[in-house]
C-alpha cells in the first residue's frame, strides 16, 4: 500500500494549470492540490482564479494567482519567470486551456481558424517552451496536453478543432522526443464529450446527445473525474515510463 500511494504522491510538487478558472481546469487544480501538489493558475479572469486559489489554499497547499491571456504569446515567458521565481522550481505543466467555434467547415472563417488555433496549439506550444526552459535544467518535469478523441476521428462542425487537436498529439510525440534526454516526460489526454456547465447548451440540440451516446460503447458522456485519473497518472512518478503518448479517454468511441 505504501508503494502504491508513493506511486501517486505530488507532496511538494509545482504543478501550472492553464484555463483554472472554471470547468475541467478548476477539478484538475483541485485534484493537484490534494494530492499534495502547490498550483499555479492561469487564465484570464483573475477573479475566478482568486476563487480557485481560495479552495487550494483550504486543502493545506499553497497556490498563485496568474492572469493571462494565452493569445499574448510575449506575455507567456514573463509569467511563467515569475512562477518559477515565486516557487523556485516548475514540476507540472497542464495544457488544458482550449476552445471550440462549432460551424460547418463552409461557415468557418479565417477568423475562427485562426483564433481555435492559436489557442488550442500556437499557445500551447510556446508555453510548453517557455516551461521547458526551467525543466531542461533541472533535469525532470512533467507536460500534459489536453488533446481530444477528435484527433483521432471526424465529426461534424469540427474541421478547425480536430486540426488543432491532431496538432497537439503530434506536437506531444515531437517534443517527447527532444526532452526524454533530459528526463522531461510530454504526455496528452484525449477525452471524448464531457459534460459540464459550460458544454450543457451543445446537448440541448435535438439527438445531439443521443448520436453521441450510440458512438460510445460503453453509453455515457464523460465526467469530469474520468480526466482527473488520467491526470495524476502522467503527473505523478507512477507514469515515469510513459512519454509521447496520448492516453484515450472516450469510453471506447476511437476502438470502433
Amino acid at each position: 500500500m505504501e508503494l502504491i500511494k508513493e506511486l501517486f504522491n505530488l507532496t511538494d510538487k509545482v504543478a501550472i494549470v492553464t484555463g483554472a478558472s472554471k470547468g475541467i481546469g478548476r477539478e484538475i487544480a483541485l485534484a493537484l492540490a490534494k494530492c499534495g501538489a502547490d498550483v499555479a493558475l492561469i487564465a484570464r479572469g483573475e477573479k475566478e482564479l482568486i476563487e480557485v486559489s481560495k479552495e487550494i489554499e483550504e486543502l493545506g497547499r499553497k497556490s498563485l494567482v496568474v492572469p493571462l491571456d494565452l493569445m499574448n504569446i510575449e506575455e507567456i515567458d514573463e509569467k511563467v519567470e515569475l512562477i518559477q521565481k515565486h516557487f523556485g522550481k516548475i514540476d507540472i505543466l497542464i495544457n488544458n486551456a482550449g476552445l471550440n467555434i462549432a460551424k460547418p467547415a463552409l461557415e468557418v472563417t479565417e477568423e475562427d481558424w485562426d483564433l481555435v488555433l492559436d489557442i488550442n496549439l500556437k499557445s500551447v506550444f510556446f508555453i510548453s517552451k517557455a516551461v521547458g526552459k526551467h525543466m531542461i535544467p533541472n533535469k525532470q518535469g512533467k507536460i500534459i496536453n489536453m488533446s481530444s478523441q477528435m484527433a483521432f476521428v471526424g465529426f461534424y462542425k469540427r474541421a478547425a478543432y480536430s486540426s488543432s487537436k491532431g496538432g497537439i498529439t503530434q506536437m506531444t510525440k515531437a517534443l517527447s522526443i527532444e526532452w526524454a534526454e533530459h528526463n522531461v516526460n510530454v504526455n496528452a489526454i484525449a477525452p471524448t464529450f464531457i459534460k459540464t456547465p459550460m458544454t450543457e447548451s451543445m446537448f440541448e440540440e435535438e439527438g445531439f446527445q443521443e448520436e453521441v451516446l450510440n458512438r460510445i460503447p460503453l453509453k455515457r458522456l464523460g465526467k469530469v473525474e474520468d480526466i482527473l485519473g488520467a491526470v495524476i497518472y502522467l503527473a505523478s512518478p507512477s507514469s515515469n515510463l510513459v512519454t509521447g503518448h496520448t492516453l484515450v479517454v472516450d469510453g471506447g468511441w476511437t476502438a470502433w
